[in-house]
């Protein structure tokens, strides 16, 4: 593939892959409650992207490096978010 559109698909597929957790941090911090979303999903999928970080770091593919460090921003945003809120509610 060329570089134009290898540089196109990398950032569309970036974009992509962060707006769905930015979306989930928005709702989250709206309604104070991300008790519905997993703890271990978010674990792993931050386990995920920091060693999707390395083998970026190891090809030397800023892509895959921006976007996962990224990704693992958001993760670690969305964990403190459900720490705190599922502190705030009740357990039934």
């Amino acid at each position: 593939m060329e570089d134009i559109p290898l540089t196109i698909l990398g950032t569309v597929a970036g974009i992509l892959i962060l707006s769905g957790w930015v979306q989930q941090i928005i709702k989250g911090y709206r309604t104070k409650s991300l008790r519905d979303l997993s703890k271990y999903l978010t674990i792993l999928i931050t386990a995920g992207a920091a060693l999707w970080l390395a083998y970026g770091i190891i090809v030397s593919d800023i892509f895959i490096i921006l976007t996962n460090i990224a990704a693992i921003f958001l993760m670690m945003t969305v964990l403190a978010m459900k720490k705190k809120y599922d502190r705030l509610i009740p357990k039934t």
